[in-house]
């Protein structure tokens, strides 16, 4: 807990443009106290982490790194199907995750002026897509593999090669392009610090946020770098 606990009481701290000595008072503790919670010397207890997020009008769990939500909620899916029919909550569930995400993406591509930005960014998720069907049309021996010009031994490094090349142009055209194949333009992207993200895309930033805590969760284990949670 220390680690993202401290972080977000700092950061909350600074952006509501207040001093340590102001808050500490605001909090009921001492300076010294805030400060070592701060910067995680010392672990809060319960009733200071209350206090703290209402000070701050967040939720406990955004407060403790357990959401990017700063209301701390996660996406319950409608468990009705198509025709009214049950279908698996946790299918359902994914669906929204990925496709309010990828909607916030492309929403906020196009509210930078940039054609170019919208175009590498679809240009990305068809390719992830187009891996993904392939893996699973491989999976049944029946599926003839003629059906698709890209030999299977050759499609997988292929698309890895499309989507490095894309990843890098979709820096370029966030910055206004000028290179990599891609006109100067003027882009201007909208505001996307993630306690916006939920007053510019209401009911559908609670996906990307919940998409963003766990991938920000999956890959710690790979960053050496990264402070585990206590």
């Amino acid at each position: 807990m220390a680690s993202d606990f401290s972080r977000t009481l700092a950061l909350l701290r600074r952006e509501k443009r207040i001093s340590q000595r102001t808050a500490a008072g605001d909090l009921q503790v001492s300076q010294a106290l805030l400060s070592h919670y701060e910067n995680g010397l010392r672990e809060p207890g319960l009733s200071f982490v209350v206090r703290a997020a209402d000070y701050y009008g967040v939720s406990c769990d955004y407060l403790l790194g357990r959401s990017l939500s700063r209301e701390g909620s996660t996406v319950v899916p409608s468990t009705a199907g198509a025709e009214g029919t049950e279908t698996d909550p946790e299918t359902e569930l994914q669906k929204k995750l990925i496709t309010d995400s990828a909607s916030v993406l492309l929403d906020a591509a196009a509210k930078s002026g940039s054609r170019q930005l919208v175009q590498e960014l679809a240009s990305y998720l068809s390719a992830a897509e187009y891996k993904l069907f392939r893996y699973l049309y491989a999976a049944d021996s029946a599926n003839p593999e003629e059906a698709f010009r890209t030999r299977a031994e050759r499609f997988d490094a292929l698309c890895d090669a499309r989507m490095k090349l894309t990843e890098l142009r979709v820096q370029c055209a966030a910055n206004g392009g000028g290179s990599l194949g891609l006109k100067a333009e003027e882009a201007k992207l909208p505001r996307l610090s993630l306690a916006a993200l939920p007053e510019d895309y209401p009911g559908r930033a609670e996906s990307l946020l919940q998409v963003l805590q766990e991938v920000s969760d999956s890959i710690e284990e790979f960053d050496p770098g990264t402070k585990k949670k206590k």
